[in-house]
């Protein structure tokens, strides 16, 4: 799949892996992008540096890339059509999902390199 509209988001992200037991008051409560996911004993925030609870074990410096949506629930192919090229120079991501796109996280050391490979690909970075 090729011809995605992407959208570089602005602010570095952190993943973090928090307890099990964190309370909901850590959590961020204001703007800017953040989500949530958690599974039996693990907990998983990815957010702004700024709005990470402490203590938290954290994987810093990561920028969000968005697919332009809303994205029907009917095509295929949209992460593999990121991830796959990227994966092929060395370049790890981190997905996420939402009801209307998704997003992919990679370290702000590798972004430039990422739209690159992303535009080769046929996908335009707005």
């Amino acid at each position: 799949m090729s011809g995605l509209t992407l959208t570089i988001l602005p602010d570095p992200l952190v993943i973090c892996r928090l307890d099990s037991m964190t309370s909901p008051s850590a959590l961020p409560s204001g703007g800017g992008f953040w989500s949530l996911t958690s599974i039996g004993d693990e907990i998983s925030l990815v957010c702004r540096e700024e709005d990470s609870p402490p203590p938290a074990n954290k994987e810093r410096g990561l920028r969000a890339i968005k697919v332009q949506g809303p994205l029907d629930f009917e095509m295929t192919g949209i992460l593999s059509s990121l991830a796959g090229p990227l994966a092929d120079a060395g370049i790890s991501v981190f997905a996420i999902s939402t009801y209307d796109t998704d997003y992919i996280l990679v370290k702000e050391k590798n972004l430039k390199t990422a739209c690159r490979i992303l535009q080769e690909q046929g996908h335009t970075i707005e």
